[in-house]
Order: structure tokens, then sequence, then C-alpha cells
């Protein structure tokens, strides 16, 4: 099993199947993972494997470490295309997330204004007003929602702690329109949200949220657990199909 553990709290620029020319910001320990999931599909690996010896990076170290490559990017004349927070787990765990989306806000406009910031983010946080704020301040506020059923959820995004998918969805209202859906569909080892019973109602929350935008995608990358498939293109395509007749804009990543 190859797991990803990145950096910390700059790391890349990496190339996004969704977003371009990514630079990362990795507000986790770069030796172990924190996260509010231990979701069987994601590339860092179960957090039990993981566990870190390192602090959080300090505000003033992500400051410090954005800057510094910004600065060496401009040099070079490779402007990246996205800011992303996304790293070894869940970047609105951080204590300070709302001050440090502040700090990159105006390190992106003095060094490259055309750059978006991105937040990929499990929604577990969401319902904290200082990380609500700070994400309706983000050009692209990334919220996972891989399903409504709990079981599921529970057997693959495996959340800490009580996780109450209506409590979610509602909280996800909240952003009024502001934010983007990103949804893993996938089959094998007994899971598989590709069908009409998992499809027709999560279609439902996805209207009910009014997102600006849906992602959809599969398995890029080795995961945790074994026996894990992608979902087909034609699977994709059609679900991505659905989304756009309700009248949202959705991709499809294979």
């Amino acid at each position: 099993m190859s797991t990803i553990i990145y950096p910390s709290p700059i790391f890349g620029p990496v190339h996004s199947r969704r977003l371009g020319i990514s630079l990362g910001i990795n507000l986790l320990p770069s030796d172990g993972k924190v996260c509010t999931f231990n979701c069987i599909y994601c590339e860092c690996g179960f957090n039990e494997d993981h566990r870190p010896s390192l602090p959080m990076p300090t505000r003033e170290e992500v400051a410090t470490g954005l800057e510094e490559k910004l600065c060496q990017m401009v040099a070079d004349g490779q402007l990246p295309d996205v800011l992303t927070f996304a790293g070894n787990g869940e970047p609105t765990c951080h204590p300070h997330f709302a001050e440090i989306i502040g700090d990159t806000i105006r390190l992106r406009d003095k060094y490259c204004p055309k750059a978006k910031v991105s937040v990929l983010s499990n929604a577990t946080m969401i319902h904290r007003q200082a990380v609500h704020d700070a994400l309706m301040r983000v050009d692209n506020n990334i919220q996972k929602l891989d399903t409504i059923d709990p079981i599921y959820i529970n057997k693959v995004d495996r959340p800490n702690g009580n996780y109450d998918v209506n409590k979610i969805i509602e909280r996800m209202k909240a952003f009024n329109g502001h934010l983007i859906i990103q949804t893993m569909f996938m089959r094998g080892d007994g899971v598989d949200n590709t069908g009409e019973e998992y499809v027709a109602p999560w279609l439902e929350a996805v209207k009910a949220i009014k997102p600006q935008q849906v992602m959809i995608y599969t398995i890029d990358r080795e995961t945790p657990a074994q026996g894990l498939l992608k979902a087909t293109h034609e699977q994709l395509d059609a679900i991505r199909d659905r989304v756009i007749a309700a009248g949202i804009p959705c991709t499809a990543s294979y």
C-alpha cells in the first residue's frame, strides 16, 4: 500500500485534475495525518497508520512559507492558477484557520491576483462561525458530500464523533450558494454509491443546497482499503448530466 504524506506548510505546485496548477497549503503536521474523517479511499492512508509527532504549522510559518514560495514562482514566471488548502487531513481543524485564510488572500492579492483560493474540506467544521465566515471569503469553497446515506457514510467516510448528514446539509445551505459540492463515486469491496438508490437522494440534497457547482470524481491513486474500483466514465457522465439538467454546473473527473 502506497500513501502520500505531504510536506507542510507549502507543497507543490501540482497539477490538479479539477483546479489546474495548484500550490498546496497543508495546515496539518508534515509527518502524519489529522482528519475528522478516516476515508477508506484517502490517498494519505488511514489515520491510525500515520499518527503525527510534529505540531501543526503556526500561522506565522504558513504565511512566511507561502510568501517565500510565491516570490520564487513570480521570479520563475510560473504563477499558480489556485492556492489550495489540502494536504494531510482536514484544513479547517487548524485553530487559526480563519486568520490564515486572511493572510493567504492578502498574499494572493500581492503576488498572484488572478489565482483563486480554494479549500478542500469534508464539511465537519462548518458549524463553527469563524470557519463559515472564512470560507465565505475564498473563491472555491469545496465541501464533501459523498452520499446522504448514513450507513454508507459510516462505512466509507468513517467520521470521528457525531456526524449528522442532515445537519451538514442545512449548514451547507447557509452558504447561500457560495460553495462547490465534491463527491467521490466508486465501487467495490461491498460499497457502491453509483446506483439509483444513492444517486437520486444525493441529487435531491444537491438541488436543495443550490451550490454554484458540483465536482464529481472517482479514485485516481492507490487507496488504503483494497478492492476499490473506479466508477466508469459512463456512470460519471450519467450522474454529471443529471446535475446539469437540474440547472447546476457539474464536472466529472475520471
